[in-house]
């Protein structure tokens, strides 16, 4: 049986430093974050139907993230997708727009967008 909160966030990070960091903005303002290692996790969680928001990291080397994107997309009620990444990866970023991600943000644009992501996923 699946107990995740309606209205969670997913996370995929590609450390865990940084992904204790958006579980911690998160939770601040109220929200549940299911932290993920694999796409596997992440399709199994967006499956269960209480994702609304996702969080992927294209750093995360050892999944690939554009194509991450397009198994999520392709499960009804998808989350809207956030794809962040370093700056200079303008490949990863454009590959994760022409996957289908909502918003592409470079690292540093998604934490300080974080707060906003956050309340306006609802």
């Amino acid at each position: 049986m699946d107990t995740t909160p309606p209205n969670a966030i997913l996370a995929l990070a590609a450390d865990l430093l940084f992904a204790s960091r958006i579980r911690a903005v998160a939770e601040s303002a109220g929200r549940s974050v299911t932290l993920v290692r694999s796409a596997d996790a992440a399709i199994e969680a967006v499956t269960a139907g209480a994702i609304r928001l996702a969080f992927l990291d294209l750093e995360a080397r050892a999944i690939d993230v554009p194509a991450l994107i397009r198994r999520i997309r392709a499960v009804p009620n998808a989350p809207h997708i956030v794809a962040f990444g370093r700056h200079t990866s303008t490949e990863s970023l454009a590959a994760a727009r022409a996957a289908g991600a909502d918003r592409v943000l470079a690292r540093s644009a998604f934490v300080r967008a974080l707060p906003e992501l956050l309340s306006a996923a609802g």
